[in-house]
This record gives C-alpha cells, sequence and structure tokens, in this order.
C-alpha cells in the first residue's frame, strides 16, 4: 500500500547507520526543507482506514547548537517517527511526547467526520464521497479524507484537525512560505484574517522533482486558540500511485480557505486538548560563537568571506542551507552539524588527520537525484566527537537538473567552512 510503503521506507532510512550512506545526510536535509512547507498529511491506507503520517524531524540542541544529548537525535535531518498527540504537529519535537496521550473526548465520531467533509463542501459544484475518517479520539487528531468529483476528473481531499502553542515555532512555521528555489511550488501566499488567524495557500506538487505531474494543493490555518485545520487537494483520485485526471485540483485558493476555516470543524476542535507550549529556541546573532547559533545563521556567516551573492537560505536547527548565485548557475550548499556519532566512517586512505586531531574525509561524485548533478562533501570528526558536514551541489536542489558544470564554491573553501575554529570552543 502507498502510504505504507512511504512510512515503512522513511522508518528503515532512519534506522541507518549515519557513516554508511555518505548522501543520506544531505537527501535528509533537503527533506528537512521541503517540509518547512508540507508539514503533515491525511492518506488513505488501503481505501479504508485514514492515517495521518506525524514525522519530526530534529531541531537545535535545547541548550545551543551542539550543547545537547550526544546522540544521534541532534544531528540527522532524517524523519523520525514521534508520538502523536492533540497538540498534533510535526517537523519539531511533540510537546506531549512522554506525559502519556492527549486525545479528545470522542465527542466528535470518525462517521461525524465524514459527514462534515460532506457539509463543508456541500457549496461546490461537485461532491465529495467521504471514504475515511477519524474522531477526537485518536492521539492523532482527527481527519477525513474523500474523493471529489465535480465531472472534470475525480480527485482526492483531506482534512486533518488537531492543536498547536499558537504563538510557538512549529505554528509560524506551518504559516510560513518555504523557500521556493530549494521547493519548487508553483504558488505560495499567507495571509492574515480578521480574527487573528493565520493562513498559508499552498500550490505545488506531490513529488519536488515533478517525477510524476501529480499536484498538490493545500490550506493551513492556525487560529489564537491553537486550532491547526489543513486541507490538501490532489489532481488524481489518491495522492500517489494514481493516474492524473485533470491538470489542476478542483478547489482553488477561495475554496480551501472557505474549507479551513467552516465552522463544520470546531466541535472537534474543541473537543481536542490544547497543545503544550512549545520548548523554547535558542537564538543567536552574529556575535554569537559558532556552536550556540542555527546552522542556517552559521553557514550564512561563514559562506560571506567566500564572496558569493546568496539568492536564499534556510534551515532548522543542525541543518542549514543556502543556494548561491555568481551568475553562472544556482548552487546549493548545505550544513549539518551533529556530536557523539559512529566513527566507522572516517578510517580509510581517503581519510585525512589534521594537526589537533580532527578527520577528514572528502567525496567528490555524481548525487544521486537530478540530472548531471554532482556533489561535493567535506565531512569532519573532531576528537571531542563533534561532525561538520559541508555539502555543494551545482544545483539549485538535489533533484532538479544542473544548472552549471560543478559547485560555485571550492573544495578549500568548503573545508574553510567545516574546519572553522568556532565549532571547537567551549561553552562558558
Amino acid at each position: 500500500m502507498p502510504f505504507e510503503d512511504d512510512l515503512g521506507t522513511a522508518l528503515r532510512r532512519t534506522g541507518e547507520d549515519f557513516t554508511v550512506d555518505r548522501h543520506a545526510l544531505v537527501d535528509a536535509g533537503e527533506e528537512r526543507g521541503r517540509r518547512l512547507v508540507a508539514r503533515r498529511r491525511a492518506a488513505v491506507v488501503g481505501g479504508s482506514v485514514l492515517a495521518l503520517a506525524l514525522i519530526a524531524t530534529a531541531g537545535a540542541y535545547t541548550g545551543g547548537l551542539l550543547d545537547g544529548p550526544g546522540g544521534a537525535d541532534g544531528v540527522q535531518a532524517a524523519a523520525q517517527p514521534t508520538p502523536t498527540g492533540g497538540s498534533g504537529g510535526t517537523g519539531g519535537p511533540d510537546p506531549g511526547a512522554g506525559k502519556g496521550p492527549r486525545t479528545g473526548s470522542g465527542a466528535v465520531s470518525a462517521e461525524r467526520m465524514m459527514a462534515n467533509l460532506q457539509k463543508a463542501l456541500a457549496g461546490e459544484s461537485g461532491k465529495v464521497e467521504a471514504r475515511a475518517g477519524r474522531g477526537t479520539e485518536s492521539e492523532g487528531g482527527a481527519a477525513v479524507s474523500g474523493v471529489y468529483d465535480d465531472g472534470k476528473g475525480k480527485a482526492a481531499v483531506s482534512v486533518s484537525l488537531s492543536r498547536v502553542d499558537p504563538l510557538g515555532s512549529q505554528a509560524a512555521q506551518l504559516t510560513q512560505c518555504g523557500d521556493k528555489i530549494l521547493q519548487g511550488y508553483d504558488d505560495c501566499r499567507t495571509e492574515q484574517l480578521p480574527d487573528g488567524s493565520k493562513l498559508l495557500v499552498f500550490k505545488g506538487y506531490e513529488y519536488p522533482d515533478r517525477r510524476v505531474d501529480i499536484k498538490c494543493w493545500r490550506a493551513v490555518l492556525v487560529t489564537p486558540a491553537g486550532f491547526l485545520v489543513e486541507a490538501s487537494e490532489w489532481n488524481a483520485p489518491a495522492e500517489k500511485d494514481a493516474a492524473v485526471t485533470r491538470t489542476d485540483p478542483p478547489l482553488g485558493s477561495a475554496q480551501l480557505k472557505t474549507l479551513v476555516t467552516s465552522q463544520v470543524w470546531r466541535p472537534a476542535l474543541n473537543d481536542l486538548p490544547p497543545a503544550e507550549p512549545d520548548p523554547v529556541q535558542q537564538g543567536g546573532g552574529s556575535g554569537t560563537a559558532l556552536k550556540d547559533r542555527s546552522a542556517a545563521d552559521a553557514l550564512e556567516s561563514l559562506l560571506v568571506p567566500v564572496g558569493i551573492p546568496i539568492e536564499s537560505r534556510g534551515g532548522e536547527g543542525s541543518y542549514g542551507y543556502a543556494v548561491l548565485d555568481d551568475g553562472k548557475g544556482y548552487s546549493l550548499v548545505q550544513l549539518n552539524v551533529s556530536k557523539g556519532e559512529s566513527t566507522s566512517g572516517f578510517a580509510g586512505a581517503d581519510v585525512t588527520t589534521e594537526a589537533d586531531g580532527t578527520k577528514v574525509k572528502i567525496t567528490q561524485g555524481s548525487a544521486e537525484k537530478g540530472r548531471g548533478v554532482v556533489q561535493w562533501t567535506v565531512d569532519t570528526l573532531r576528537k571531542d566527537g563533534l561532525r561538520v558536514t559541508v555539502s555543494a551541489f551545482n544545483a539549485a536542489n538535489q533533484s532538479g537538473a544542473a544548472t552549471r558544470p560543478k559547485p560555485a564554491p571550492t573544495l578549500e573553501q568548503l573545508k574553510g567552512i567545516a574546519l572553522a575554529p568556532g565549532w571547537n570552543r567551549d561553552r562558558n
């Protein structure tokens, strides 16, 4: 089944040793960037059971970028399975984790959710067949999915309901448009509604590399009370492994807005418990040591001496990226920082050792994704277990086509970023 296959693949990738595949870290990093826009989806499993894939990505260490637990959790941008709760979020720590199930009373059943979907779309020209639902008794929040038919081609549609901290970073990320260069969407707009709610309407693709021409359009609403309503639609009767039936999904921006703001969802939202406050995110200005800053901020400061204009940048926690533009084609640069990783990948003739004991491994070759994309990686491991990995590509993203013969930064410049002395400074 498509959903189970995708989830199984994500879980298997999570379990792999970081050092086994040099592509895994940067691949997962780019996926994290995409998830800043596409956070959570409702999917039909076997046409009868609805499941929400709540996949969390590792973020910054609670006490600063490098001052956290000595495990892989602070390092990999790969998707991690997380307990889900009424706070219902992804892309960050689950506020309810370790505090037992966070569920509603079940006052709104799966059957009522399916009826609500039909009611919410009753004013549209087409009809929706609600095929699967989940009530408020579920730890993942309430959800419903179906197939919409306006006579112009059947289209999958889904709605999920949960709660978030309206003032937290998760709510902000869910309603912010991501980097268009990296994510390759067609349109994304945000709006603040008169009641203070924040709305995002996103028009993109199921696969950012567009290997299949399935479009995915989405609306995300976060209210001042922390209600989170997410609606997704596709131009096919299923989000994956289904033939495209129409040029675009059936609901336009205004219709998606009407769907997520419909009052039919309020009883279910009111039955879900409020989310715990988001953990405090550590910041860092230009005067902060590298180890105390987000990877995105650190990478930007380290790229300034390189002298290549930065077209766009972003990231989250221990992962950062920048797209460089020297006028000769875009070049993606990624940075991942970790501590306490396995050293098994730092042995062999291709590994050198610096005077301070830092091990360096440089690799060059074709990237696994994209047409003609070249990947250069400088992977470093310090004696205290600190690992800094910098990769550069001759494309704006790994899944696209090459835009230049080779990455914009030189290997020496990438090595200089990875070996920057600020990473080694002890915390006072």
